[in-house]
């Protein structure tokens, strides 16, 4: 009987030796857990709504909210080990090795990310912009976090890495309202000049697509191997950038023609010459 009370006793005492050492260290631990999480799922709210309201892609909102999340955590865990008097230098060491171990796995992963991150910020192209990135023309369907994704316009989907578009020259061409057309026509050498002149300006004034500001440049370009060359450059709104080449193309050649000029083509005499006389 006296050894068991003895044990009980030495139990009790060691239980209070215990509960006097780490009581404290528990409570404060769990109080740091509790109320760091919470802050940490605070923040993570603030995050989104402060985003949300910034109007920030709704594709980068919830990642930047997770790793401000994330790395809450991670700090709390620290403070709450060393609460217990656990060493965190090494940990955070460790942290940081393998940190270091997968960025460089992930070299080109991070890459594309930085960089779709830039293009969310930034936005030199918006979903439906008709753009020529990475040396592809598209329609832009997606912009994500990794890659970009265009629609060619024979329809053919194409997956683009983000570091292969911001890190290059991006052409977009939805991007103001108006656009100009550059042409070149042709007329020969014994054609009148000013009748030529005039029978282009006439086409570009009888298309109501054709923009009166900026007015249309039409001028004597060049004077080819076989034929003068006018420089001809309308401007329109960019949704009529291709039926009004395309149309223009036509209608200047026929209008030309009618006028009395020449379209001409490349072509080569050949003159031949026989030694001693002629060919009789």
């Amino acid at each position: 009987m006296n050894q068991t009370t003895d044990a009980l006793g030495t139990a009790m005492e060691t239980t209070s030796n215990l509960v006097a050492q780490w009581g404290l260290s528990v409570v404060g631990a769990l109080f740091v857990l509790v109320v760091g999480l919470w802050v940490a799922k605070r923040i993570r709210s603030g995050v989104r709504a402060g985003l949300g309201r910034q109007g920030l892609d709704p594709t980068l909102v919830p990642f930047i909210a997770a790793l401000i999340y994330w790395g809450l955590v991670a700090f709390v865990l620290i403070a709450v080990l060393g609460i217990f008097g656990i060493p965190t230098a090494s940990f955070i060491a460790v942290l940081g090795a393998a940190g270091l171990a997968v960025g460089l796995a992930l070299q080109g992963t991070l890459s594309n990310f930085a960089s779709g991150v830039m293009i969310l910020i930034f936005r030199p192209f918006s979903v439906g912009n008709w753009v020529e990135v990475g040396g592809v023309a598209g329609s832009v369907r997606e912009i994500g976090i990794f890659s970009t994704i265009l629609h060619t316009g024979d329809n053919v989907k194409v997956v683009v890495p983000n570091s292969q578009v911001y890190g290059q020259t991006v052409k977009n061409f939805s991007a103001n309202d108006t656009r100009r057309i550059d042409l070149i026509m042709g007329v020969g050498y014994d054609d009148d000049l000013q009748v030529a002149q005039d029978t282009i300006l006439q086409v570009l004034s009888g298309d109501e697509r054709i923009l009166e500001d900026p007015a249309p440049t039409v001028a004597v370009h060049a004077l080819g191997d076989s034929s003068v060359d006018f420089v001809v450059r309308p401007w329109c709104k960019a949704s009529d950038y291709w039926p009004l080449r395309w149309h223009l193309l036509r209608q200047l050649k026929e209008r030309l023609e009618a006028a009395g000029c020449s379209i001409p083509y490349p072509q080569r005499d050949v003159h031949l010459f026989r030694e001693g006389g002629s060919w009789d």
